[in-house]
């Protein structure tokens, strides 16, 4: 695997290659999500990248009207909300990310459990371009 540091710039770059990446604790074998360079349970720092699996469920979820400078940006606002929430992935971590492929101005529509693949999403022109992490309803 490409040698990285364990931070969130490496966390980005992957999501640029189209890559959902943790780190694995190579002595007791954990899991991270986002990627940290030293283990919480048995405290080393012999980390490895481990490509994790792009497929979940929506296990919690909120609908966002008042949008970052980003997702302005992007097109969301008060007339154009969004929805983010929390993806527990097949291995049973957690992250949290845009949910796309939901109607966020109908968000009691929108259930718990709802099966999520990961997707990349590009945002910016030029040096500001950015790759995000999204999920999409399947």
């Amino acid at each position: 695997m490409t040698e990285h540091n364990f931070t969130h710039v490496s966390f980005e770059h992957f999501l640029g290659e189209q890559k959902l990446m943790g780190a694995r604790c190579k002595a007791c074998d954990t899991l991270y999500l986002p990627p940290r360079p030293m283990c919480t349970e048995c405290y080393r720092d012999d980390m490895n990248w481990a490509e994790l699996p792009e497929n979940g469920k929506l296990i919690a979820f909120t609908t966002i009207h008042i949008a970052p400078t980003a997702m302005l940006e992007a097109g969301y606002g008060r007339d154009n909300p969004y929805v983010s929430g929390i993806v527990e992935l097949e291995n049973g971590l957690a992250i949290s990310a845009q949910i796309m492929g939901l109607d966020a101005a109908k968000p009691e529509e929108i259930k718990i459990g709802t099966a999520l693949k990961a997707e990349y999403v590009e945002r910016g022109e030029g040096e500001a371009n950015k790759t995000f992490l999204a999920f999409r309803a399947l």
